[in-house]
């Protein structure tokens, strides 16, 4: 067998691309014992300058970032690319366009897995971009039939603000956690079979002991999906 290597587009935040790192290389040496890692090529842009286009809406300027990031990572000899990051795959048609090497779209990975388990209702956390644009939530639904619930207004501001000024930055504050939980209850609440944590950062403050409905994580399915495209199993 020869291992792909897998290329990563991180930084967005670099809190979770640590999380990523980890998940790829446990991944590898789970499945193959040993002395053994990911081969990887990671390309880490500077998330103040990707944050500050987010907000002000140039969607266009981080594609191009994100593209000559893909460009890199396929030139350093990655065999397919994922970008680690739910927000930044508003742009993921363009940088898939932008190289010749395959996409490990992060929705599908997490999608299949909600598939898999017999979830047909799912609430969403994520940045307001990823909870309130189409991007994200319309391709679960459109393309696996899974009905997407996201928070209210007041609950997406909060979510979405406790990611960018405490979570991006490595904080994890029990206030915030329990503030999550709560919202979480409600998704519950409102009919949802589990939860998504559709923002890479998410996991860093809310996982699975601390609450009894089903959480996705994002970043680790994701991880594990490339591992077994870098083992050999897809792409």
């Amino acid at each position: 067998m020869t291992m792909k290597t897998i290329g990563l587009l991180g930084g967005m935040s670099w809190e979770s691309t640590v999380s990523y790192y980890r998940a790829l290389n446990e991944g590898v040496k789970a499945a193959l014992g040993g002395l053994h890692s990911a081969k990887l090529c990671l390309y880490s842009v500077d998330f103040a300058e990707i944050e500050r286009l987010q907000h002000v809406g140039d969607w266009d300027a981080t594609a191009e970032i994100l593209c000559r990031a893909a460009r890199s990572v396929e030139a350093g000899g990655a065999d397919f690319l994922m970008i680690g990051t739910n927000t930044m795959h508003k742009v993921a048609p363009q940088v898939a366009e932008a190289v010749s090497i395959p996409l490990l779209h992060i929705a599908d990975a997490t999608a299949q897995r909600l598939a898999g388990d017999g979830i047909r209702r799912v609430g969403l956390l994520g940045t307001r971009f990823t909870m309130e644009q189409d991007f994200y939530k319309g391709r679960i639904a459109g393309a696996y039939d899974i009905e997407v619930l996201i928070p209210d207004e007041a609950q997406r501001d909060l979510v979405h603000e406790v990611i960018y000024t405490e979570l991006c930055l490595g904080q994890v504050q029990e206030t915030s956690r329990q503030r999550y939980l709560e919202i979480i209850a409600s998704l519950r609440d409102r009919g949802a079979q589990a939860v998504i944590l559709g923002c890479t950062e998410i996991a860093l403050l809310v996982q699975q002991c601390h609450t009894a409905v089903p959480l996705y994580d994002t970043t680790a399915i994701h991880a594990e999906e490339a591992v077994k495209w870098a083992l050999g199993d897809q792409a």
